[in-house]
Formats: C-alpha cells, sequence, structure tokens
C-alpha cells in the first residue's frame, strides 16, 4: 500500500491525475446511463444499447489509462507501439461488452455481480495491455501482489456499480453507480501502478511504430471527451425521449384501466401483449399471468379449472385463421352470468386486439323494448303485431286434423263504465277481463287485446271435439259476464264474440279476422252477451251495410234528407202544443229509408253529428215560420253531446232562424247521463239558462235513476210507447205510467206519453193526469208542408 502512495505521489502530475479522473468520472457516467437505457429495452434495440455502452465504456477505461499515463513520469524517454495499443482498446470494449451482456441476461443480483466483476477484469485487460504498449529503456517487473490487489479492486467495485445501477434508475442510484464505476476503474490503474518497477536497460528503445505519450494522451483526450460528450447528450435525449414514452404508457395505462370495456391484444401467435384490468375482471382472470403467455395456455388452465366450455385448441386455431384473413369477428359469450360482446379486430403486421364490452343490461333494455312493442301495455297480452306472428305460426302448423278457430270479443257496456267512471277504473276493469281470459283458455290457445274493449283468442287443439270451440265461447261469456269489484264500485258488463274456423272460413289471418269480426257485428245485434259463428251470407249482409254507410255519407251533400213532424197534444185542452221534428232519408235509389235502419250506423260512424245539426237548423227555420207560437222538440244524440261546440250549435241555429228560445225542446236519453255527467250537467244547464227547453226522453226504459230527476230539473219527462202500448191491457204498464205521471205532477214536470194510438190509450192517459200525448192517434209525422193543416185540423175521434 506504501509503494502504492509513494508513486501515486511522487511519480505522477496531479494536474493530469485530475483530468484523468474527470474523463473516467464522464465516461461512467454515460456508462452508466447507457446501461440504464438497455435495460429499459428489448431485444435489437437493446443489442444496438450493449454495443454503444461497450463501445463508450471501453474508449472511457482506454482514454483514462492514457492520460494517467501522461501524469506519470517513469524517469527516462518513452513511447508507445500503436498495435499494442490498439490491440488494448479492443480488449477494452470487447470484455466491456461481455460483462455488459452477462449483467443485463438476468435480473438476479449474483448475475449482474457477475457482469460487473468481468467489466473489472475488462479494465485490468486493457490496463496490462496497454502497458505492454509501453516503450522504455528499461525492464518493467510488476509485483505480483499489487497487481492481484488491483484486478480485486476493478473486479468488486465494477460489481458494486452495476448491482446499485440494477436497482434503480433514479438519480441517487445513478450517481452511486457511477462513483463506483470510476472508484474500480480508478482504484485499479493507480494500484497497477504501484506494482510497477522500472530496471534500465540502454540497449533498449522504440520501434517505428511507436508515438510519444504527450501526442498519444492529448489524442486520447480530445477523442474521449468528444465521444463520452455525444454519447452522454445521446443518453440524455434517450432519457427524455424514455421519459415522455413512460409518460405517454402511464397515461395509457390509466386510461386502459379505467375503460368500461375490457381489451386485449395479441400478436399473430396469440401471445397476450397488452391487457388491462378490466378484461382480466370480465373474463375471470384476475388470478392469473396474462402478459407474455400464449392464449392456447390461458384457455387450457381454465378448461382445467373448468372455466372454459369448448375445445381452446380449436377456439385460437378459428381466431388466429380469422385474424390472418383480416376478417373481423363479433360474437357473444357468457361470464359469470353476464353477457359479453367480443369483437376481435385484426391489426396490420398479424395478430388482433380483441375488445370486450358487457351488454347485459343492454340485452335486457333490448328484450323489454322488443317485449313493448308486441305486447299490450295495460294488460301486458300480446299485442296486435305478436297476435298475427302467432296465428301465422298456428295456420302453417296446423295439420288436416287439428282445429283452429278465431273468437273476436268486443266487450258490452265498457264504454258507459269507462266514460261514467273514469279511464282509471276504466284500466282496472280490462286488466281484469284479461286475467280472466286467460284463465279460460289452455295452454295451446292465445288471448290477444288488438285495442279499447277489443280481444282475440285462438284456440288451436288436436283431435278435439267439435264442440270445444262452442263451450269455450260459452266458457267465455259466463266467466267476463259475471261481476266485478274495482275500486269500491260493483260493475257488470257483457261480451259479444264472433267465430270463425280454419281453414272452413279462410286460410289467412286477414280473412279470419274479417269473418270473425262479421260474426261478431251479429252477434251483437242479436243482443249482445252471446256468440256467433260465421256464416255465409254475413258477408253479403256486411257489404250491404258498407255500401249504405257510403250512400249515408253523401245523402247529406245530396239534400236526400227531409225533416217530418209529429204533433204533440195537450191532453186537458186537446190542442196541439208542439212537434217533434224526426228526420226522414229520401234515397234517390230505394226511396224512403227507415231511421231504424240508418240511426245507429250515424250513430256509430259518427255521421250523426253532422247530420243532428242539419236537422236542428232546418227545425229551427221551420218553426219560425209556422203561424202559431208552438213549440218544437229535436232529438240528440249521445254522440252529439260529446262534440265540444254543441251549445254554440244550438245559440247559432236559433239566431239564425229567428226562432225564441223557449219554442226549442231539445230531447235526451237516460244514456247521455251516463257519459261524463258533470261535464253533461254543466252543457245542459248552460242550454236551460237562455231559454231552452229539456226533456227526458224514453224515461223508464233505461236505468230510470231517480238521481238524474233531483241533479237537473227536466223541463218534461217522456213515457216510453212500450208502456203506453199496453196500457189497456197490462196492470204493470198502468202502475208505470201512473207513478211517473204522478211524479212529474209531485216535481212541476210535464209528462207526455209517446205511441198513442187508440181513444181508451188517451182517457186512461187523461184519468191519470198525464199532461202531452203524442201517437198516430194524432197524426203519424208528415212533412213541413203539411204542419199548418195538422195545427188547423181537429183531432178525428177514433172509433175502436
Amino acid at each position: 500500500m506504501y509503494r502504492v502512495l509513494t508513486c501515486l505521489t511522487s511519480e505522477h502530475d496531479w494536474r493530469l491525475v485530475v483530468l484523468a479522473g474527470a474523463i473516467c468520472w464522464l465516461a461512467s457516467a454515460v456508462a452508466i446511463s447507457l446501461f440504464h437505457r438497455a435495460r429499459a429495452s428489448r431485444g435489437r434495440t437493446r443489442a444496438i444499447w450493449i454495443g454503444l455502452d461497450a463501445a463508450v465504456g471501453g474508449c472511457g477505461i482506454w482514454a483514462t489509462h492514457f492520460v494517467a499515463m501522461l501524469a506519470y513520469d517513469p524517469g527516462a524517454g518513452a513511447g508507445y507501439s500503436i498495435p499494442v495499443t490498439l490491440l488494448s482498446l479492443v480488449f477494452a470494449i470487447g470484455i466491456v461488452a461481455v460483462g455488459l451482456c452477462i449483467a443485463l441476461s438476468s435480473a438476479r443480483w449474483p448475475v449482474v455481480a457477475i457482469g460487473g466483476a468481468v467489466i473489472g477484469a475488462g479494465v485490468a485487460a486493457m490496463h496490462y495491455t496497454g502497458m505492454a504498449a509501453l516503450e522504455l529503456p528499461a525492464f518493467i517487473v510488476w509485483s505480483p501482489g499489487i497487481v492481484v490487489a488491483s484486478i480485486v479492486f476493478g473486479s468488486v467495485f465494477a460489481a458494486m456499480a452495476l448491482l446499485v445501477a440494477a436497482r434503480s434508475d433514479n438519480p441517487a442510484h445513478t450517481v452511486g453507480a457511477t462513483g463506483l464505476l470510476t472508484v474500480a476503474i480508478v482504484s485499479h490503474h493507480f494500484t497497477a501502478m504501484g506494482a510497477v518497477t522500472l530496471i534500465p536497460d540502454p540497449t533498449l528503445g522504440t520501434d517505428g511504430l511507436s508515438i510519444s505519450p504527450t501526442a498519444l494522451s492529448f489524442l486520447t483526450a480530445v477523442a474521449a471527451f468528444a465521444i463520452l460528450g455525444l454519447s452522454l447528450l445521446a443518453a440524455m435525449i434517450d432519457r427524455r425521449a424514455k421519459g415522455e414514452l413512460h409518460q405517454q404508457k402511464v397515461l395509457l395505462d390509466t386510461a386502459l384501466d379505467n375503460m368500461s370495456q375490457g381489451l386485449c391484444m395479441f400478436d399473430a401467435d396469440g401471445r397476450i401483449l397488452l391487457n388491462n384490468q378490466r378484461y382480466a375482471e370480465m373474463m375471470d382472470r384476475t388470478a392469473m399471468t396474462l402478459q407474455g403467455r400464449l392464449l392456447l395456455d390461458v384457455l387450457r388452465q381454465q378448461k382445467a379449472l373448468d372455466r372454459w366450455d369448448g375445445d381452446p385448441d380449436q377456439f385460437v386455431a378459428n381466431v388466429i385463421a380469422a385474424a390472418k384473413a383480416g376478417n373481423s369477428v363479433t360474437r357473444t359469450v357468457s361470464r359469470n352470468g353476464r353477457s359479453l360482446r367480443v369483437v376481435d379486430q385484426p391489426m396490420k403486421g398479424g395478430g388482433w386486439v380483441a375488445t370486450f364490452e358487457d351488454i347485459t343490461e343492454w340485452q335486457a333494455a333490448q328484450e323489454q323494448i322488443s317485449h313493448m312493442a308486441r305486447h299490450d301495455a295495460l294488460t301486458n297480452l300480446p299485442n296486435r303485431t305478436l297476435f298475427r306472428e302467432q296465428l301465422e305460426k298456428a295456420l302453417r302448423l296446423a295439420k288436416r286434423s287439428d282445429q283452429l278457430a278465431v273468437l273476436c270479443l268486443d266487450l258490452d257496456h265498457f264504454k258507459d263504465i269507462n266514460d261514467s267512471l273514469g279511464h282509471p277504473v276504466g284500466d282496472a276493469l280490462l286488466k281484469e277481463v284479461a286475467r280472466r281470459l286467460g284463465e279460460c283458455i289452455t295452454e295451446n290457445d292465445t288471448v290477444a287485446r288488438l285495442g279499447g274493449d277489443e280481444f282475440v283468442i285462438v284456440q288451436f287443439c288436436n283431435d278435439c271435439d267439435p264442440s270445444a270451440v262452442a263451450l269455450l265461447a260459452s266458457h267465455v261469456v259466463e266467466k267476463v259476464s259475471a261481476p266485478y269489484e274495482i275500486a269500491g264500485h260493483q260493475l257488470v258488463i257483457g261480451v259479444s264474440i264472433g267465430i270463425s274456423l280454419a281453414p272452413e272460413d279462410g286460410k289467412n289471418p286477414d280473412e279470419l279476422l274479417k269473418k270473425a269480426d262479421l260474426a261478431l257485428y251479429r252477434a251483437k245485434e242479436d243482443g249482445r252477451g252471446t256468440y256467433r259463428f260465421f256464416e255465409t251470407g254475413m258477408d253479403a249482409r256486411a257489404q250491404a251495410r258498407r255500401l249504405l254507410e257510403l250512400d249515408l255519407r253523401a245523402a247529406l251533400q245530396r239534400g236526400e234528407f227531409e225533416v217530418y213532424y209529429q204533433p204533440i197534444r195537450d191532453i186537458a185542452k186537446d190542442v196541439v202544443v208542439g212537434f217533434e221534428a224526426l228526420v226522414r232519408w229520401n234515397h234517390s235509389l230505394r226511396g224512403m229509408i227507415s231511421p231504424a235502419n240508418f240511426i245507429p250506423l250515424a250513430e256509430e260512424t259518427g255521421l250523426i253529428v253532422p247530420i243532428g245539426d242539419w236537422v236542428l237548423r232546418r227545425a229551427c227555420i221551420d218553426a219560425a215560420q209556422w203561424s202559431q207560437d208552438v213549440g218544437v222538440a229535436v232529438n240528440l244524440s249521445p254522440v252529439q253531446f260529446k262534440n265540444p261546440s254543441l251549445v254554440s250549435t244550438v245559440k247559432e241555429a236559433l239566431k239564425a232562424s229567428g226562432l225564441p228560445a223557449h219554442r226549442l225542446e231539445l230531447e235526451i236519453t237516460e244514456s247521455v247521463l251516463l257519459q261524463n255527467s258533470e261535464a253533461t250537467l254543466s252543457v245542459l244547464h248552460e242550454l236551460r239558462a237562455f231559454g231552452v227547453r229539456i226533456s227526458l226522453d224514453d224515461f223508464g226504459t233505461g236505468y230510470s235513476s231517480l238521481s238524474y230527476l233531483r241533479s237537473f230539473p227536466f223541463d218534461k219527462i217522456k213515457i216510453d210507447r212500450s208502456f203506453v202500448t199496453e196500457l189497456a191491457t197490462r196492470d204493470d204498464s198502468m202502475a208505470i205510467v201512473r207513478a211517473v205521471t204522478g211524479l212529474g205532477k209531485s216535481l212541476g214536470i210535464v209528462t207526455t206519453a209517446e205511441g198513442v194510438e187508440t181513444d181508451a190509450q188517451f182517457d186512461l192517459l187523461r184519468q191519470e193526469g198525464c199532461t202531452q200525448a203524442q201517437g198516430y192517434l194524432f197524426s203519424p209525422p208528415r212533412p213541413a208542408s203539411q204542419v199548418e193543416t195538422m195545427l188547423s185540423k181537429p183531432r178525428a175521434r177514433v172509433v175502436a
């Protein structure tokens, strides 16, 4: 040790020693920085960084040596052999490259330490080869112990330098590793120089291929600083680029880990290159190492754990084949009760990117939308769309021995309940009807709601009794007609059913529905609350009804309607006190058509509104021209009361004709009061407020609720003709007439008996105190041109 210190203090120029140390520190800093770059790289890029690091490190060691040799004063002229000097540089670069390769081959610390020791050995090889290039007029004698110590120092400190550098690339570890590598080089050099003893020999000298130490050291220093400076700059630029790439990688990892979708990237062989946490969670692979593994190995592992269905080899082969063909593949898989949509998108150069999206909620929403589009929102029964699909399917599957029937249902009196009690009660009633219908059918049958109060049933049975359809229809009528308890209301409705059979009545849904609807119309005509099978004549009858509807629509424009008048007589005075206006249809081809044939059709189609408005205007105009100030009574349909412009229509008719309001009497039936009674009463009060009289027609045939008479002060009650006709023959009819006339007297309401045809009826009505009478006894309805005759001509008494 003393010998080393003596050599360093007495045989070296300290200024050049400091320069050599600076070169050594710079070379070590660059070497450590390049070592970090190599560790962060893979494949070809790592090999480039190793080569550059070996070149820079070897040159730095070599330059340190020869600059330090310039500081050494051997006491005699010296030179260096150029070939051996270059050989020392080759040793430095080559052995450093070997050491770096060893250190970077594994992350285990013994391997890294061995690599560092090899680099230390490379420093020694370069040093002693460089000393061999020294040409002096003297012999060099080495001290073996010090030589070994120099090699140990270089190897140990170099190993420690790489171990520190391998732990982290932060500034602290980088500076520490740089210092240790500098110590390794410097300690080796100056320890080795302390092992030198020169024995003068004048016979020795330099050959022709030598260079002076000063020139060599100067060139070495310049070249070393240039190389090291450029290398350090390259390392800094690379570190900055790596830092930016690392930041981008952090951003990319953050984005991947916060995606709602799972993502996994594969190379052409199916090896996992990149994946996010969401992918691992969705595919139940969180406990597995994924990056760098083949997808086939992952699937085989899951197969062994019973977490994968199917053949992994076949699956991976298909996916790789699709990626190579450039085909994008979309499939749906199920994992842990969730539905996942997987899209495999091929990449350029091979491989593919797979995205995994949880579509469980989306599928549920789509199923809900599909269900809503094909089912009734209120009752959850199939709607018209789904019903048609099921009927078409049933027709396709039906065999010769099968029986298929279509039953069209229409609820009786539902509209009255819906209008009087409101839609919430009506909706609750429809839901209860749907439930009862569901109890009537078998698993092979279908019940659907077409809309409003219309339902339909498809009965499908195999080798069943022909009477099964009639039994089902009877059961439905009985079940639906049973009383309902809805929102505190006791409700009773009925159902009318029309039935068509396949293939007798048709082989497609449209034909079967059409004929079932015709049968339904016949069931309604026959009194409702029953069922009817389609019959051939129904089609012709429906066709005639459609033609009648077309003619009815054109009749108003063609002026085919006429107003006839039937007198109303005061019983006590036996004089005409008014006329009831009755519409007649004088068809251009069919002649006079009975109101019983077209009034129901007009009400059903809504044509009663314009027809009724015309009758009101015509009656007011006619009455204004009569010679006597008698009244005129005009019937109002329940349909007209739904027209919000009813009051204004009445006012306009009175104003246009000049007829005083007190001469106009409007007749309504009890059914008008059933629909939205509050609004109806409001309209009636408004009409009565400007002088129009209101009468209750056909009293006794409907609900005959006395609450109507209490809720509105009617001017007149009209007793229905059904009671008057049997007045002389049935005691109950007489009792009803007596009760109504007595009620009228008590309430101060005029009573009018309709359908009076005999003097006996007239006399009985007089005896019971009935106020007015109307019927064929006095006159049938006559045209407006005969009103004056009816006013002036006295009643001819009919003798039975």
